[in-house]
């Protein structure tokens, strides 16, 4: 009879003491599992007569909660380690597990490649906040009120108001401002850092990204002076192999401006898809400091000349390690950053 079972059952419920997580395991197969002794017995219960229902059922009920309640008790206390003392804790004289040697990102390789070539030449670092107001990221820098890259288009405002906008800095030109507002020429420096532009992600652009720039301000600086800084810098960082080539261009705070080229790394000026079969890549912008940017940044401009350049690191690393997807860097795959494990740190 099901009454006869069901206290059958219940005694050896309460006999039971696991000593193993399989032993415990068996259990829960044995009563718990669909086709288990809990259900088979529901099942029967089924059959019995409607005057025996009312307490074969609570009975039936009970004795669920009791399988349950064993089960949960004994499992919680394999999973706290209170059965741990009967394991092996193993030999602790063997040696211990290696731990893997991680790498320092490309975009920090390259950046301190470049900070140390500036650093032979008398450039200082300097650092500045990554949210600005209008006066250091445009105004002092000789944009204009119509310039399109005010526009919400290209630049991640944060507060909008008259006169004196807030955003995340577009370019690290914001570090070149406060230095002249706050020392006195000469100024050597470059500025490292991250900035931001609202742009579309793909392989060739991102939200944000990092650069360096630089500044030389003193007297008699010349536009000579410019180009051997960069030519330089160029065979450091590619090799004296690399030719240098510089184009008129046009920027708010630089007069006469120009972008430098430099022959391409990957076909050595032959022609291939990352230089769009021309021999040659855009690597940076530079040129003489405008002087109504010195006049704005309390520098005097019939005293004092200087040029500024600005390049993209991510540009840089591309060339130098031939990766093609900017996403990649900062995707934090394990996969793509491996391969940097032998790079010098």
């Amino acid at each position: 009879m099901l009454q006869d079972k069901i206290q059958q059952y219940t005694e050896e419920i309460e006999r039971f003491a696991p000593q193993s997580a399989q032993e415990l395991e068996a259990f829960r197969l044995k009563f718990l599992v669909a086709k288990g002794i809990v259900r088979d017995l529901f099942e029967e219960f089924k059959t019995v007569s409607a005057d025996q229902k009312r307490a074969l059922g609570k009975t039936l009920n009970e004795f669920k909660q009791s399988v349950e309640q064993k089960y949960k008790l004994f499992q919680a206390q394999f999973a706290s380690g209170t059965q741990s003392s009967k394991k092996e804790i193993g030999d602790l004289t063997l040696p211990g597990e290696g731990f893997a040697v991680g790498s320092r990102h490309p975009l920090s390789l390259v950046r301190k490649e470049i900070v140390e070539i500036f650093k032979k030449l008398g450039f200082t670092v300097a650092e500045g906040p990554e949210i600005e107001d209008d006066w250091h990221n445009f105004s002092a820098l000789n944009f204009p009120p119509e310039h399109p890259a005010r526009d919400m288009q290209d630049t991640f405002f944060i507060k909008k108001q008259a006169g004196n906008d807030i955003a995340l800095r577009t370019h690290t030109s914001s570090v070149q401002v406060r230095m002249m507002e706050n020392g006195t020429p000469p100024f050597r420096s470059i500025m490292p850092g991250r900035v931001y532009r609202n742009e579309a992600i793909s392989a060739r652009a991102h939200c944000f990204f990092h650069q360096v720039e630089g500044l030389y301000v003193d007297k008699g600086v010349s536009f000579a002076d410019l180009k051997q800084t960069l030519y330089h810098f160029v065979q450091e960082l590619f090799g004296e192999d690399t030719r240098v080539r510089f184009r008129p261009s046009y920027f708010p705070f630089t007069e006469p401006s120009a972008e430098m080229d430099i022959s391409c790394t990957i076909c050595k000026g032959k022609g291939c898809t990352l230089c769009k079969h021309t021999g040659w890549v855009e690597i940076l912008g530079c040129g003489m400091v405008d002087p109504n940017v010195l006049e704005n940044c309390g520098v005097d401009s019939a005293k004092y000349t200087g040029f500024a350049f600005g390049m993209g690191i991510e540009r840089i690393t591309n060339l130098k390690y031939e990766i093609k997807d900017l996403r990649l860097f900062s995707e934090n795959d394990v996969r793509f950053l491996s391969q940097f494990e032998t790079e010098l740190i």
